[in-house]
């Protein structure tokens, strides 16, 4: 594969499993390759009929679907730069985003459009749906209903016998090539957008290309984070499409229920998931259950406790398909006390870590080898340091560079400066190093609370132990006249299973802090 172009590498992979299954919706219909090359083909069709040059931007807004997926895909092979938002961004968010980028062109669910102010948009020519790619809206001169309309009759002008895997031949491209504007908050006074290039995406693809070796073409797989998030995109939809594997989209985030029913149907070998959705199944499911007598008893025998743990290591492993090979927890740190357990029962889970300006990957390891607490080593054509004197035992600023780094932020010079110091990119965490060179996150340094005796106080470690307490869903330390204060958000779902009114669980707050406190 080369991984020196994107175009070549996605071509290739069509090509390769071009009778293979490609992309599902849930509870929708399924595209093989081949039908991704034909909509690819018809979407580059309709671009250069609307005047879109290679170069130009190309934002999508939407939930994850099979259309999504075609539509960045048909972005970035035309030579496009995608823009990709969140869904749930609101409409004026969306309208000030896709007027920064400058983008030309917006793939946007029709109900998103709906919310929308047609005449607020500057340089945009055109919008279509991502139920059908039908035109929504068509800037004076460009003429977007008759170019859709006549789609099809140019479709088969230029394709007289149908797309065909010796037809697919999309147009060179270079590492340094822009190909994503990525906005990493919707603030309309604070629009930050990760600029990367081609050779960004292609070096953290070609790391999971080479060390996630277990998927197989015709392997399932499951989309659950929004695509317009750099691990959505590249982990869960660039990577196993280069795999040749059969991506289910879940558009909407459902119930659990729905999630397991899913992972039963599509018996996926990766899953990467927020830590909530272990630690939901660990602390809500598995932890009552060993804390009853009887189980006590047993898991106090060391023989028997083996036989309950291999238990429940395989429901689990059965709860996520049962061919689980690994689950790649990030986004935020692992409950400790859900960790250990993890490891005590070996099931296969690991901590990867990265950033939008990274594309996202910094560091990851494989389970069999990770090291408890950290966030793996510094992927390939990656290196750090530690702004410490001792990075082993005392936290500093942690800085990155190397092919995933960003070029900079879209149209913020300054922002961009702030973060680059001699081709070094600040990420803003504050981390140590074991002599293994395993990476451990102790806080945000913007988040650091500077304590009355001068000691640097990172309120993330306060909040590991609080959201381990009784009750406790999420927690905020912060600082107010020199005292620190928690803002707690009590886990309500279970307080109400065991019959705890609002009294009784201010009391378990209190006590909480206490403990917290001790």
């Amino acid at each position: 594969m080369d991984f020196n172009s994107f175009n070549k590498a996605i071509g290739s992979a069509i090509v390769t499993s071009w009778n293979h299954p490609a992309l599902t919706d849930h509870e929708g219909s399924t595209l093989m390759y081949s039908d991704v090359a034909a909509k690819v083909a018809r979407l580059h069709i309709l671009f250069r009929k609307a005047g879109l040059r290679p170069g130009d931007h190309v934002t999508l807004c939407g939930r994850n679907s099979a259309n999504w997926a075609c539509g960045a895909v048909a972005a970035l092979t035309y030579g496009a730069v995608a823009v990709p938002l969140l869904h749930d961004f609101k409409a004026d968010t969306v309208e000030h985003l896709v007027n920064h980028s400058d983008s030309r062109l917006f793939l946007v669910d029709s109900r998103i459009w709906k919310g929308l102010g047609t005449g607020k948009f500057s340089e945009l020519r055109g919008a279509l749906s991502l139920d059908d790619f039908s035109p929504l809206y068509s800037a004076d001169g460009v003429g977007l209903d008759a170019i859709c309309e006549g789609l099809e009759r140019d479709y088969n002008e230029a394709f007289p016998g149908g797309i065909s895997p010796e037809l697919v031949d999309y147009p060179a491209d270079s590492p340094d090539e822009l190909a994503l504007i990525n906005y990493t908050s919707g603030s309309t006074g604070f629009s930050k957008g990760v600029m990367l290039t081609r050779g960004n995406m292609m070096s953290n693809l070609q790391f999971a290309m080479e060390n996630i070796p277990y998927l197989h073409p015709d392997d399932g797989t499951v989309s659950m984070l929004p695509m317009a998030h750099m691990f959505g995109l590249m982990i869960e939809l660039l990577f196993p499409m280069l795999k040749g594997c059969h991506i289910h989209f879940l558009g909407r985030v459902p119930a659990p229920s729905v999630i397991l029913k899913v992972f039963a149907q599509v018996r996926p070998k990766l899953v990467i998931a927020v830590p909530l959705i272990l630690e939901k199944i660990i602390k809500n499911k598995v932890f009552p259950e060993l804390r009853k007598p009887v189980m006590r008893f047993l898991t106090a025998i060391p023989g028997v406790r083996n036989l309950v743990y291999a238990r429940v290591r395989r429901s689990l492993l059965d709860a996520f398909g049962g061919q689980l090979q690994q689950i790649v927890v990030g986004g935020a740190a692992l409950d400790k006390s859900v960790e250990r357990f993890l490891r005590t029962i070996k099931f296969p889970y690991t901590v990867g870590y990265g950033m939008t300006e990274c594309s996202p990957l910094i560091s990851y390891d494989v389970w069999t080898s990770y090291h408890e607490g950290s966030v793996g080593r510094v992927v390939d054509r990656m290196e750090f340091r530690i702004d410490s004197p001792d990075p082993e035992r005392i936290p500093g600023e942690f800085w990155v560079r190397g092919a995933n780094v960003m070029k900079g932020y879209y149209k913020n010079e300054r922002d961009t400066e702030a973060v680059f110091r001699d081709g070094w990119m600040d990420t803003g965490d504050v981390c140590q190093v074991d002599s293994d060179g395993y990476i451990y996150i102790r806080g945000r340094n913007k988040s650091m609370i500077l304590g009355p005796s001068g000691q640097n106080i990172y309120p993330e470690e306060i909040e590991a132990k609080l959201n381990n307490l009784p009750f406790v869903a999420e927690s905020l330390i912060v600082e107010r006249e020199g005292r620190l204060f928690a803002l707690i958000h009590p886990d309500y779902e279970k307080a109400e299973a065991e019959g705890l009114d609002d009294a009784a669980i201010e009391n378990r707050m209190a006590a909480n802090i206490a403990l917290l406190n001790r």
